[in-house]
């Protein structure tokens, strides 16, 4: 239930998005988006009695470089892309992140060594986005600087999360998610401010688009992070990471309903060889999981926390697992 939910939550997201970019300029819709989840977060850790103040330099590392690539760059990229392609391209495209993450992982965490498989896995989900651009004269044009947008914010949004792993926080996860959120928030107001075409006169919102703002930063941001790690709790990161999968099918189907978007056969053949790619990245990972539940072995996750990596809830293998 939790996955359906979390992926229901990130479906719908994209769906969302596409609609409040209609009445508000994209960056400062993802700044208003996270001004209500940091809110939501900051008012929840304090609920609970979680210090939101950092404690070591690493903490302040970790809130300055999430903030700044996992929410400021990433999410900049995500909403002017969103602009120029149907809802789910944003979903699907988001979903080669854990398929370059072996590559930042390889470069910038000393413990992590890339195997041929994550390779292979890694060109695959790249000709799949090649499929999916259609570089073809007719396939130019617009539609492409939304793709390489989009693929600019699952890029960006890997290399902060391995770059993030690099950091020992002392603070509970909520903090940590909080804290990366406000400082995010700051850095797409500055961002959407130097933008002449982000002006708050563009702004021509009704009803549907703040419906829009506030599923976004409550729903999506707030809800769907606090729903993210009790999944990872619950049954480990590498299965988690599998919600990336599910979300693109919920905004298809959704964006179809609600917006009246049709894929092309050919997008469909590029987000299946994305998904062939995570196969590949995931092997050893995927391989365990499936041996262990074999024998009825209850241990989370798959495997000994010693065997891998966990990038932003994406496990890889470092060991012969």
């Amino acid at each position: 239930m939790l996955f359906a939910t979390l992926a229901l939550l990130w479906g719908l997201s994209f769906v969302a998005i596409k609609t409040g970019i209609e009445g508000f300029p994209p960056v400062l819709l993802a700044a208003l988006r996270h001004d209500i989840a940091a809110a939501v977060l900051v008012g929840y850790a304090l609920y609970r009695g979680r210090t939101l103040r950092p404690r070591t330099r690493d903490d302040v590392s970790l809130f300055l470089v999430g903030g700044t690539l996992l929410i400021g760059a990433h999410f900049t990229l995500l909403f002017l892309g969103q602009q120029y392609v149907p809802s789910a391209y944003g979903a699907i495209l988001l979903s080669l992140t854990p398929v370059v993450t072996p590559a930042f992982a390889a470069t910038l965490l000393p413990s992590y060594r890339a195997r041929p498989h994550e390779i292979i896995g890694t060109i695959s989900g790249f000709l799949g986005v090649v499929v999916i651009a259609n570089p073809s004269p007719g396939g130019l044009g617009s539609r492409l600087t939304g793709i390489a947008l989009l693929i600019g914010a699952a890029v960006v949004f890997a290399a902060g999360a391995v770059l993030t792993e690099r950091y020992a926080t002392t603070l509970p996860i909520v903090s940590v998610q909080a804290g990366m959120t406000v400082v995010g928030a700051v850095i797409l107001h500055a961002v959407s401010a130097l933008l002449p075409s982000e002006q708050v006169g563009a702004v021509s919102a009704g009803v549907e688009h703040l419906a829009a703002l506030v599923y976004l930063g409550v729903f999506a941001s707030a809800a769907g992070f606090l729903l993210y790690f009790q999944l990872v709790d619950a049954v480990g990161a590498a299965e988690t990471s599998l919600v990336s999968y599910a979300v693109p099918a919920v905004t298809a189907v959704f964006g179809w309903l609600l917006l009246g978007e049709v894929l092309t056969p050919l997008t469909l053949v590029g987000f299946t060889a994305i998904l062939v790619g995570f196969a590949w990245v995931k092997a050893d990972v995927l391989r365990t999981l499936l041996r262990r539940r074999g024998r009825s072995d209850t241990h989370r996750g798959g495997g000994s926390s010693g065997d891998y990596v966990v990038v932003s809830g994406n496990a890889y293998c470092k060991r012969n697992c």
